[in-house]
């Protein structure tokens, strides 16, 4: 099956750029996929919902044999990541280190270390950051201190003063090398997630069950082949848990109109899941792994210290649905099969571009493409299944297009096969 037409649904993570940002970096990492593949790719200006809350444009991307139009929703959180934001520094401050105590007190931090040590310094990096600049704050205003003393003022007054000058300093270092160290972002990503994992941020989970309605409608309304949800980053849970509260409003989603595809990229699991209080975030991940009408592909990369690599978002999590599980299948990313070598030397070490290299335009042709994903003409599934192929549809010779897509058809009229018999007898459902 050609795809001629896609819905993606893309769901914004913990990032205060919010749309304008997102798409100027989107067209103008468009025209860089269309220059690597020799293709016709031509965007939309953005539409704007009433609310504000959902944002949509359109791909047409064109080759010689092939043709494809993308309706592309953003789905959007910048608001409250900006008030987030906007609360005033010490308050910030004083919430991320208690809670990262919390977290390390109840064994989650260590929890983290075992699924992923990178993530797990990473997690702890802006306190150690905060630490040194305390540390140069402190240092400053103790020798003030002593100055206070020399000059004869009484101890009582110079420690209120030192006490004082501390704050402050520590306020104006944390603000004015905050587009260095990203600490105060990191710190207010934190009482996010814990937040949210607690369910203390009830205007959050209002938007999703807005934006499941939102997947609902546009599933029985869209005359697209796949329906393809995005989630990266802090959007991987946040899909998730639009898709399961879809699913909960119309169990029979993925089984009438569009296959429904959930793609989690550069995703962040834990840091909700392995907390006590998510239940029902994890009731939510066992039901999407025994789902048969939905597919969940869930891609990793071992450099992008972000994200949690080599990591099973089901049995990590102790979820054990035995032969029932059908989903994520999980497929490794190497960005260095994807950035030219003459970069990945340099783009290696920084860790906020590595991230969002999952949603950017490659480098090099690969299996592995945000951009042929929403743009290109292989379902999402058989491109994961088939990678070699639908490499080939892509940069090969007619010769090598025409089998590729005599695998892919092949494989995508067995999948179909397999669908029809699960919805038809429960017992024959696939294994994962």
């Amino acid at each position: 099956m050609r795809v001629q037409h896609r819905h993606i649904i893309y769901i914004q993570g913990y990032d205060p750029r919010g749309l304008a940002q997102y798409y100027r970096m989107f067209r103008t990492e468009l025209r860089k996929f269309g220059r690597l593949y020799q293709l016709q790719a031509t965007i939309s200006r953005p539409k704007v919902a009433p609310d504000d809350e959902i944002a949509s444009w359109t791909i047409d991307t064109k080759a010689d044999d092939w043709q494809t139009h993308t309706a592309y929703d953003f789905l959007r959180f910048e608001d409250f990541i900006q008030q987030d934001l906007a609360s005033p520094i010490w308050r910030t401050v004083l919430n991320a280190v208690w809670i990262y105590w919390r977290l390390v007190f109840s064994g989650t931090i260590g929890r983290f270390g075992k699924a992923n040590w990178r993530f797990a310094t990473f997690i702890t990096y802006p306190h150690l950051m905060l630490l040194t600049e305390a540390a140069g704050a402190g240092a400053v205003a103790f020798v003030f201190e002593k100055g206070l003393n020399a000059l004869g003022i009484p101890n009582v007054f110079s420690i209120i003063v030192a006490v004082a000058l501390f704050i402050a300093l520590l306020g104006i270092a944390l603000k004015y090398t905050e587009n260095a160290t990203y600490v105060l972002y990191l710190f207010c990503d934190t009482i996010w997630t814990w937040e949210f994992s607690h369910r203390e941020r009830p205007e959050w989970d209002q938007r999703i069950d807005r934006f499941a309605q939102h997947l609902v409608k546009t599933a029985k309304s869209t005359d697209a082949e796949e329906i393809v949800i995005v989630g990266h980053s802090s959007g991987s849970f946040l899909s998730s848990e639009m898709l399961a509260r879809a699913l909960k409003l119309d169990p029979a989603l993925g089984r009438h109109g569009p296959r429904i595809v959930l793609l989690t990229i550069g995703g962040n699991f834990p840091i909700v899941g392995y907390h006590r209080a998510s239940t029902e975030f994890r009731e939510h991940l066992r039901m999407l792994a025994v789902e048969p009408s939905i597919d969940w592909i869930d891609c990793q990369a071992r450099k992008d210290v972000m994200n949690f690599y080599q990591f099973d978002p089901i049995a990590s999590h102790g979820i054990d649905v035995g032969a029932a599980r059908r989903n994520p299948t999980i497929v490794p990313v190497r960005f260095r099969d994807i950035i030219r070598p003459e970069h990945y030397e340099k783009f290696r070490w920084q860790f906020f571009r590595v991230h969002f290299q999952f949603v950017m335009a490659n480098e090099v042709p690969n299996a592995y493409d945000f951009f042929m994903i929403v743009c290109g003409p292989v379902p999402l599934s058989a491109r994961m299944t088939l990678p070699e192929a639908a490499l080939d549809v892509a940069t090969g010779d007619p010769n090598a297009r025409e089998r590729a897509w005599k695998s892919i058809d092949s494989a995508t009229t067995a999948a179909k096969g397999v669908a029809d018999l699960t919805r038809l007898e429960p017992s024959g459902r696939r294994s994962g």
